[in-house]
């Protein structure tokens, strides 16, 4: 059972960052031991982070582009000992953190303290799991429930509403967790988003969580390669 004491100075980002570590050489992975107000001050701390940048990340590479962790954290850490460990090398997600896997709180917290640490080359973006009607049916809020709270959920989707859902990196690679939409015609619509916000169930801000590929293009957008991870 996670720890749920409350009145504890958090140590806040390194030690959780350390604790998460723990696990990198076990065969099985432990739940790590947090207390409920260390993972509102991630929440809370994330959060200003990303309402800080412009909408549109704009990003250059080198930079390692992932999606759909999914709570396995085991494979989260298998990505990085790859990959390498932050700020060895630089990374950007593209949403997918949490339901499916025994471990979202895990994979979410470890996410969001590297992204506090290295805020300057650890990049998330936001996936259409990274939203109330998706994660409350499908493990996530079961999970926050179980070993903490509700509050504690709500905590997490208020840190997913602001969230920004595209990057574009070296202005040639326009990334994002679902695909193009129909709507979108320039980049300036993604840059003049408002944020934080929920997902709508249409239009141009859900297509780019949910669109599947299409063979037209749009020339505003065709000479751009795209990413995504649906």
């Amino acid at each position: 059972m996670a720890a749920k004491g409350k009145g504890i100075e958090p140590a806040f980002p390194d030690d959780i960052i350390n604790r998460s570590l723990t696990s990198r050489h076990l065969s099985t992975v432990r739940q790590v031991q947090m207390l409920e107000n260390e993972i509102r001050t991630l929440c809370i701390a994330s959060r200003e982070i990303f309402l800080s940048p412009p909408n549109l990340l704009e990003l250059e590479a080198p930079i390692k582009i992932c999606g759909n962790i999914h709570g396995q954290y085991v494979d989260l850490l298998r990505l990085f000992e790859i990959g390498g460990f932050p700020p060895e090398a630089n990374y950007l997600f593209l949403g997918g953190y949490v339901d499916y896997g025994r471990e979202s709180i895990e994979t979410i917290c470890f996410l969001l303290a590297y992204k506090i640490k290295y805020p300057e080359n650890f990049f998330l973006l936001r996936g259409n799991h990274e939203c109330t009607s998706v994660n409350m049916i499908h493990g996530f809020y079961d999970e926050c429930e179980g070993r903490y709270n509700v509050r504690l959920w709500k905590a997490f989707i208020d840190c997913f509403n602001c969230l920004l859902v595209a990057a574009l990196i070296g202005d040639k690679i326009l990334c994002m967790h679902g695909g193009l939409s129909p709507d979108l015609h320039n980049f300036d619509q993604i840059r003049n988003m408002t944020c934080p916000t929920d997902v709508p169930d249409s239009g141009l801000v859900c297509d780019l969580f949910w669109s599947n590929p299409s063979q037209e293009k749009d020339p505003a957008t065709s000479q751009y390669k795209v990413v995504f991870v649906k």
